[in-house]
């Protein structure tokens, strides 16, 4: 499967600060790829370059077998992208909205975008400014999706929505997404969401990719381990593919990536009274992997067999 995104070597500096640095991206088409990461692990920058709306300071990204910096137009029209908070012109209505964004794209598909507003329940008469942040959402979901592209772009799309519209959304998005041929990325801070559609995430701690790889092959190389202890509880020793540990009244916690038998080995030294191996959702193998003090980190990189 050839990828729809790549970037090389992808760096980026403000001022002292790298918030993105040397990230090797791969999107493969046909797929949904999360990229999540904390508060300014540097998402919105990255997403920003691949639409060449901030120059690296170092590396390239190519966007559909093409440079981003020398992208022509006609490739940027099989781009769609929903920036973060779905900014719209406010003293528009939705009619004239949609007429603008049309006037740019000729494969626009109008009568896709009919179907949209009937879905949502929105008038084309409605003025911007006067639709709730969810009702933005969907005319920026459905602004996106009837330019036809074959890769939309998502900068935090269910950011500010509640529960309902969020999942409504998100039920349109899976509509979206089974289109054949389709290849969307997305950044979220919601991990739930993430977990429901994304086939495969790269997850950046502090400006560097260390995770890209399947959504299930994450979740299922992530465990939580209850160490339990007649006395003092015991330190675990230092060993890769160790996250994290710390120490909770008699019970010793600790965090591993691909739990195995070197693992179960140390624990045995250790003596516990009782072991207790936690399977974790993806917000909390998220959470997890990325909280607690700087350390080294294992990377995830590749398919399931390598990484």
């Amino acid at each position: 499967m050839p990828n729809v995104i790549e970037t090389h070597r992808l760096t980026k500096h403000y001022g002292q600060m790298c918030v993105v640095n040397s990230v090797e991206l791969r999107v493969p088409q046909g797929s949904v790829y999360g990229l999540l990461g904390r508060n300014g692990a540097g998402k919105s920058t990255i997403i920003k370059m691949l639409l060449g709306l901030v120059q690296p300071d170092y590396g390239r990204a190519e966007v559909l077998s093409e440079d981003v910096a020398t992208l022509r137009p006609e490739t940027r029209a099989r781009i769609a992208y929903l920036a973060e908070g779905h900014p719209l012109y406010r003293w528009m209505k939705i009619r004239d909205t949609v007429r603008l964004v049309q006037s740019f794209y000729p494969r626009f598909n109008a009568l896709l975008m009919e179907q949209i507003l009937d879905h949502f329940e929105l008038s084309p008469n409605r003025k911007i400014r006067r639709l709730s942040n969810g009702q933005r959402a969907q005319v920026s979901l459905g602004l996106a999706v009837a330019q036809e592209p074959e890769l939309l772009i998502l900068d935090d799309p269910t950011l500010g929505l509640d529960t309902v519209v969020r999942r409504d959304f998100l039920e349109s998005l899976i509509q979206i997404i089974q289109r054949a041929g389709r290849t969307i990325l997305f950044s979220s801070h919601i991990l739930g969401d993430v977990e429901r559609v994304a086939d495969r995430i790269g997850v950046l701690v502090d400006g560097v990719l260390r995770v890209d790889c399947p959504t299930e092959h994450f979740k299922e190389s992530v465990k939580k381990i209850i160490l339990e202890f007649d006395g003092h509880p015991a330190e675990f020793p230092a060993c890769p593919g160790l996250v994290n540990q710390w120490q909770v009244g008699p019970n010793t916690e600790i965090v591993v990536v691909g739990f195995n038998g070197e693992h179960q080995a140390l624990i045995e030294s250790l003596g516990p009274r009782r072991m207790e191996v936690i399977e974790l959702n993806l917000e909390d193998a998220f959470i997890e992997y990325t909280r607690g003090p700087k350390r080294s980190l294992p990377l995830f990189v590749g398919e399931p067999a390598t990484c």
